[in-house]
């Protein structure tokens, strides 16, 4: 769960692909990660990468609420989270409990590539892997959250602060919306629900065909325990990279051409990615300030010029209305995005954040 104290020393990460993707890379695993827009099986199998990169877990984020997540239901063996599902005490795979805050992200997708066969991983995970063999739930949050490796690459990940407020004794506001980090994934026969928020792993029930539309169906009735219309949820994939596939041989049951769109598609989802964590790792403050003093320095220059206090009130204010009607157009085209996802509807193709 995330949560603004950082004494551990975990620092909060973004719920982004990109970052997670980066994440997987630096634990040495050959997997990226990928944002999900609908929980429509058909619609997500009907997609040329699903068969040439089969997803191996589901990561779901939700904002966490006491009345929803807290406390069980059930008796004896039926015992289980109000979310669905009975736990399993017994349960044989690899499961960390979260002892800590921040690391949730960070500890759900090691709850999945604990359980993924014969996953290659870095020697940082693999120690962490290897240590922790035959230990108890908690013993194994232990063993996580205080590897300095571990903590080392998930913190290299995040924003730098740009101000500390450390020290300065200032009152605390309200408290924030707290989300957390499960996952989901097949294990042997069986979907499983791995939460380091709770007392067991979950059992879900023996697996159909396909794990990923049983799977798909326990998150919609999850999300179906929150109001009509609520967004506060991020669904990823975790799956194997497709470049090197697409990059060596032509799959089965795709054209050339349509392996070239989709070798095209992830080479710019690459560069974005690559984009976009650099500028997560480069502290703005300095672009900030320095953006801010040429805008009063051009400001002064037109006041000074003989224009009225009006002609320079309307420079600093369509600068700023400009980039907040930008960011609410934005946003409103996510609130729409996700709102389509979770009522299983596709979204269309012209349908970007950035247009």
């Amino acid at each position: 769960m995330a949560d603004d104290d950082q004494s551990s020393g975990w620092q909060l990460t973004e719920s982004d692909p990109g970052v997670f993707s980066e994440l997987l890379r630096l634990l040495g695993t050959p997997l990226v990660m990928d944002e999900l827009y609908t929980l429509d099986f058909a619609a997500l199998a009907s997609d040329p990468l699903y068969s040439i990169s089969p997803i191996s877990a589901l990561v779901f984020l939700f904002k966490w609420t006491a009345d929803r997540e807290a406390g069980d239901i059930g008796e004896g063996a039926s015992r289980g989270p109000r979310t669905g599902g009975v736990y399993d005490p017994d349960f044989a795979g690899f499961y960390a409990k979260q002892v800590v805050q921040n690391a949730c992200a960070t500890l759900a997708i090691v709850n999945a590539l604990g359980n993924i066969p014969d996953l290659p991983v870095g020697k940082e995970l693999g120690d962490v892997f290897s240590f922790g063999v035959g230990m108890d739930p908690l013993s194994l949050g232990e063993v996580l959250t205080s590897s300095a490796d571990l903590r080392r690459i998930h913190n290299s990940l995040s924003p730098p602060a740009a101000l500390s407020l450390d020290g300065l004794n200032l009152p605390k506001g309200e408290a924030e919306d707290a989300y957390h980090f499960v996952v989901y994934v097949p294990i042997g026969d069986t979907l499983y629900e791995l939460d380091g928020l709770k007392r067991y792993a979950v059992n879900h029930g023996k697996i159909g065909q396909v794990w990923v539309e049983q799977a798909l169906g326990v998150i919609q009735s999850r999300i179906e325990l929150y109001p009509a219309g609520s967004v506060e949820f991020n669904l990823q994939a975790i799956r194997p990279d497709a470049l090197p596939i697409l990059s060596s041989s032509l799959p089965p049951h795709i054209t050339v051409a349509e392996a070239q769109e989709l070798r095209h598609e992830e080479e710019t989802k690459r560069r974005r990615w690559e984009f976009e964590n650099a500028l997560r790792r480069h502290n703005h403050l300095g672009l900030a300030i320095g953006l801010l003093q040429t805008l009063a320095k051009v400001s002064v220059t037109t006041s000074a010029s003989g224009n009225t206090g009006e002609s320079t009130a309307s420079l600093w204010e369509t600068t700023v209305n400009d980039a907040r009607e930008k960011m609410k157009v934005r946003l409103e085209k996510r609130r729409d995005m996700l709102a389509m996802a979770g009522k299983g509807q596709p979204i269309p193709d012209d349908m970007d954040l950035d247009s």
